[in-house]
């Protein structure tokens, strides 16, 4: 019975195992049937044949509508995938034909059947092939699946036609991109946000301009005064001031002056008995009679509570937060934008110096016979007002008034007042960039580049007159001779004891000069030795010719070394002389001219084409120190020069060890390239080679900038450039050797400079 049943069993499990081959077989040639059939609806979908069938027009209106859809959402991609998927079925149809075949084969090798596994059968997408019968009805839940895709061809024909009508379109001006809207709108914002920068940008090029008649500077003129120092603010009770050793308070005058002293205790102006004693007598003047009945020697007051106090009141500003910085700045700003600016001839300048200076302790310059004196607060009623009778004349603080007045157009200042120390003039003027200013300096460049075409000819005068039978004019032929060579100021007449004791070529004393007949191989050497302007040491040892040797001796016969070595000879009768040989000729004529022609030759003999830009700066500040040595324009090293250095130094060294590594890295990539030789280690090497030649110009760049330091150390570059050297020179050098002008002048002096900027071209010959 049971033989019978395992018998039956397996009987009916082969009779199924075959039906199951027969179904697949069925099934796979209903898929092809139906794939076919699926093509040709496709092909009368387009040709847009009339059906009879109801549910296949229903069906193909259904369709044409999700065709339009997809059109407008304008996707390409979607028909390309619906092929795909197209081919796909076919593969995956192919496949399952093959697997039935192997089964079957694979059963009658085997010589048994196995269950049917139905998981099997759906492979890859669990797409099942439907009944004959029901083909048809299939092509709705395939559309309904994939009602993403969309056509590629349609699409693609529609967006170079739309794109063609658009461009069409607006070339009428009919039509604005709707897309481009916001875009259009912020770039709009952006243009009128970058309007008003535009408008600052757009310098007045007054040099363009017809100039006004001799004399006259401006014709309107219109500003808000001054700004004054803050007031005094008193010192915290904590604060203590000592005398002998007890603490003592201080009445808000003689505080105020105190607090000068406290603020400078560190500095070796404090310790000079001359300062001490210049300070000491001025503040017992600010002081009440109790306090000049104790406080009577300098040396018991104690200022290092109030010294201490300033110190960590500028450390505490340090620490200031962003939020509290940019607060201040911008009240600066404020402050700025009312008084920084006036309105000269229906335009905008910049002032230089609308802050009047605070009180304080002088200083002065080299050993000044007056430092350490208080220079008092500045009031409204010590300010001279120069503004156009038209204009609104600036309101003085609240219950002040101003000293007076004025509307004279033939200055160039805006306020004056007169300084306590030595009685000098103060002034509040233009920025340098302004229009005056620039008419100033291009003037004096002009009246340079006049001398030269009549140098010589004064060369030849002065020479003959070393030998004039008159003491006066020989003396001043070798005077001047001095100024042309040595480029030496003309010097003004001083009252004794009231300035420093500086000197220039008119005031030179016998014990100024020593002359040797020979000195370090040469002939008729002068040496020099004298303190100039703002007390810079003048020390020189120049070769001079015969005559003006012999000449020197004869000046200095019978002389104390107090007395002039031009004693026949002042400024006056110099400049009144200077002004016979030419128009406008003065002892700085001399000097800008010599400066202003030394560098033009030092460019031309130190600029190497071939030179990369950093090296052609150096040339430039080469020669731009040439002329400062001309000059005199020396400096203390800074305080912070050996730091720095040393801090170059190291940046050196780490890119000295940057580039070695770079080169080693060089050297195996071309060792590989030799043995792969393929593209791939081709790049690899030139990556390589341009890497080491980057490190190598950051090298030449840090060492160049080293040695121009080094060399600069003691040496002012900054006046010569600013004062002395006509600009059109720079700028014709930038120009023709291709060096950005950012590179020899900051934002400032281009400003200052902006006429030369703009006149000069690379021809320019000063």
């Amino acid at each position: 019975m049971s033989g019978d049943h395992l018998h039956n069993d397996s009987q009916i499990e082969a009779d199924f195992r075959l039906n199951d081959s027969h179904k697949h077989k069925d099934k796979h040639k209903d898929r092809e049937h139906r794939h076919k059939e699926h093509k040709k609806d496709k092909e009368k979908d387009r040709e847009k044949p009339k059906h009879s069938n109801s549910e296949h027009k229903d069906s193909e209106k259904k369709h044409k509508e999700k065709e339009k859809t997809k059109h407008k959402d304008g996707s390409s991609e979607k028909h390309k995938d619906k092929h795909k998927d197209r081919d796909k079925e076919k593969r995956k149809e192919e496949k399952l034909k093959a697997s039935g075949d192997a089964k079957i084969k694979k059963e009658k090798e085997n010589g048994f059947s196995s269950p049917p596994r139905i998981k099997d059968e759906p492979e890859d997408d669990g797409y099942f092939a439907p009944p004959k019968e029901d083909i048809k009805p299939l092509k709705r839940p395939r559309d309904e699946d994939d009602a993403d895709y969309k056509p590629k061809k349609i699409k693609t024909e529609d967006i170079k036609k739309e794109k063609k009508r658009k461009l069409e379109e607006e070339e009428d001006g009919k039509l604005k991109k709707p897309k481009n809207k916001d875009k259009d709108k912020k770039v709009s914002d952006a243009d009128k946000k970058k309007k008003p920068k535009k408008e600052e940008e757009q310098k007045w090029k007054w040099w363009e301009e017809e100039r006004y008649p001799e004399g006259i500077k401006w014709k309107f003129l219109e500003h808000k005064g001054p700004v004054f120092a803050p007031p005094y603010e008193p010192l915290p009770d904590s604060v203590k001031f000592y005398y002998d050793g007890k603490a003592m308070k201080l009445s808000p005058k003689a505080e105020e002056v105190a607090t000068f002293f406290a603020k400078m205790l560190d500095h070796e102006y404090t310790t000079n008995e001359i300062f001490r004693k210049n300070f000491f007598k001025d503040w017992r003047k600010e002081m009440t009679n109790e306090e000049k009945n104790t406080i009577t020697s300098l040396s018991k007051c104690d200022f290092n509570p109030m010294s201490q106090y300033f110190k960590a009141q500028s450390e505490a500003r340090k620490q200031m937060s962003k939020e509290e910085k940019q607060k201040i700045k911008e009240e600066n700003e404020k402050i700025l934008k009312e008084y920084g600016f006036c309105i000269m001839d229906n335009h905008r300048e910049r002032i230089a110096n609308f802050k009047i200076e605070p009180p304080g302790l002088f200083r002065g310059r080299g050993n000044h016979p007056k430092m350490g004196m208080l220079k008092r607060r500045i009031m409204p009623e010590d300010i001279i007002i120069n503004c156009s009778k038209d204009s609104k004349v600036p309101s003085p603080p609240p219950g002040h008034k101003w000293k007076e007045v004025r509307h004279d157009n033939k200055v160039t200042w805006l306020v004056s007042w007169t300084q306590n120390i030595q009685g000098s003039i103060k002034y509040i003027m233009l920025n340098p960039s302004s229009r005056i200013k620039g008419e100033k300096d291009w003037q004096k460049y002009e009246t340079a580049r006049r001398l030269k075409k009549c140098v010589d000819k004064i060369r030849n005068q002065y020479r003959e007159d070393w030998k004039s039978k008159e003491m006066k004019v020989r003396q001043r032929a070798v005077a001047l001779y001095f100024i042309d060579k040595l480029a030496l100021r003309a010097g003004n007449e001083k009252e004794e004891g009231e300035t420093a004791d500086t000197v220039g070529c008119c005031s030179l004393r016998v014990e100024h000069i020593n002359l040797h007949p020979e000195l370090d191989g040469q002939e008729y050497v002068v040496e020099f030795d004298f303190l100039g302007k703002d007390s810079i040491r003048y020390y020189n040892k120049v070769p001079v010719e015969k005559r003006v040797f012999k000449n020197l001796q004869l000046f200095m016969e019978n002389k104390q070394p107090e007395d002039d070595l031009f004693d026949r000879l002042n400024t006056g009768i110099l400049n009144k002389h200077l002004q016979d040989l030419m128009e406008g000729l003065t002892a700085k004529v001399f000097r800008t001219y010599n400066a202003s022609i030394t560098l033009q030759q030092q460019l031309k003999e130190l600029t190497a084409p071939d030179e990369n830009i950093p090296a052609k700066i150096l040339s430039y500040n080469r020669a731009n120190r040439a002329v400062a040595i001309l000059c005199n324009h020396q400096r203390a090293p800074p305080k912070t020069f050996e730091k720095s250095m040393m801090n170059l130094q190291s940046k050196i060294d780490a890119k000295k060890e940057q580039l070695a590594d770079a080169r080693r890295d060089l050297k195996s990539a071309k060792a590989d390239a030799k043995v792969m030789k393929d593209a791939k280690t081709k790049k690899v090497v030139e990556s390589k080679k341009k890497a080491v030649q980057r490190l190598e110009e950051q090298l030449m760049k840090l060492e160049v900038q080293a040695t121009d330091r080094e060399e600069n150390k003691q040496i002012a570059l900054g006046t010569s450039k600013l004062n002395y050297l006509d600009p059109r020179i720079t700028v014709a050098w930038c120009k023709k050797w291709g060096v950005p002008i950012e590179k020899i002048y900051n934002k400032t002096q281009r400003e200052k400079f902006a006429w030369a900027i703009d006149m000069a071209d690379e021809d320019y010959e000063f």
